[in-house]
């Protein structure tokens, strides 16, 4: 069933709380006739549409791999996270130019009793509901989730700027700090979209995965007491939550090709292990000594496993 999967049910859950988010501002804004609500109503409706893309991509990401897909679905994860971070590139634009205006028109919301209380509401409900995804995209490995964990995070400060705007206007009557609040909002909404950006545009042009994940994989190896002579050629690559990899490993020239496949096999299921997410591709070569020790001297020294590019 798709809820048993984390990543399906915690996207489930986002796109949920954020219908019902919406439809209490939405209702608010209109009895309440505030602008500020208004736009965390339309922020809240964004949230929508990134979780209802979420929700299909992962969907569609943790199909198996088939005949037209041989290396699986994960992209679809990456193509999530771009489109998302666009349209939030879009939304702090958005604020950015609707606090000029107001700054410009000097225009001051009403009702504010209600929005500050709807407000105080939404902040709290965004926060848990971006902490629960923030972890739930960390167990997964998910860049999709994490994406989503941010706008939920960045609703948390949008509200409390708006917020913060709306007690000071209703205390010391000083207007033209809501629209001042929201472009601060929005400058931090702008530089976390470009990071998202980079991060898609990473995965989407197959950029090697960070060189901790590299030493990890070394540390399998040296781990393992098997009778190795090191390895090349590592590659790696990212396609969603799948840290795709593959590199050359040397045995001893007079092993056999099913003892040389068990020995495969074995460190692939260690590095999958060690790393959530590993796929991981051996390709197998005789030892390069000119005079080959013999194999049982690749397992009694660890420090012979080298590894070359």
């Amino acid at each position: 069933m798709f809820l048993s999967n984390p990543k399906i049910r915690a996207a489930t859950l986002s796109i949920s709380a954020a219908i019902l988010l919406a439809v209490i501002k939405v209702v608010v804004a209109i009895t309440s006739g505030s602008m500020a609500v208004l736009a965390s109503a339309v922020d809240s409706l964004l949230d929508i549409v990134m979780s209802g893309v979420n929700l299909v991509a992962i969907r569609h990401a943790e199909q198996p791999a088939d005949e037209c897909h041989p290396f699986g679905h994960g992209k679809f994860e990456t193509l999530a996270t771009l489109f998302q971070a666009l349209v939030i590139l879009a939304t702090g634009g958005w604020i950015v130019f609707e606090a000029g205006n107001r700054l410009y028109s000097g225009q001051q919301e009403l009702d504010v009793n209600q929005g500050i209380g709807i407000l105080t509401f939404s902040t709290l409900a965004a926060w848990g509901i971006s902490s629960y995804l923030k972890r739930a995209a960390k167990k997964t490995d998910s860049s999709a989730l994490a994406a989503d964990a941010l706008h939920f995070r960045m609703d948390i400060f949008s509200n409390l700027g708006l917020l913060l705007g709306m007690l000071i206007i209703h205390w010391f009557k000083l207007p033209w700090l809501d629209p001042t609040l929201s472009i601060l909002v929005a400058a931090y909404i702008l530089s976390e979209a470009f990071k998202l950006v980079r991060h898609a545009l990473r995965d989407m042009l197959d950029h090697e995965l960070p060189d901790e994940i590299k030493q990890q994989v070394r540390d399998v190896i040296q781990a393992q007491d098997l009778p190795l002579s090191g390895y090349h050629n590592l590659r790696t690559r990212r396609a969603g939550s799948r840290k795709i990899m593959d590199f050359h490993l040397e045995v001893c020239r007079h092993m056999s090709v099913e003892e040389a496949h068990d020995i495969a096999d074995q460190l692939e299921k260690g590095i999958e292990n060690a790393i959530i997410g590993a796929d991981v591709t051996i390709h197998i070569e005789p030892c390069n000594e000119g005079q080959c020790p013999g194999r049982m001297a690749c397992s009694q020294d660890k420090s012979r496993i080298v590894h070359s590019s």
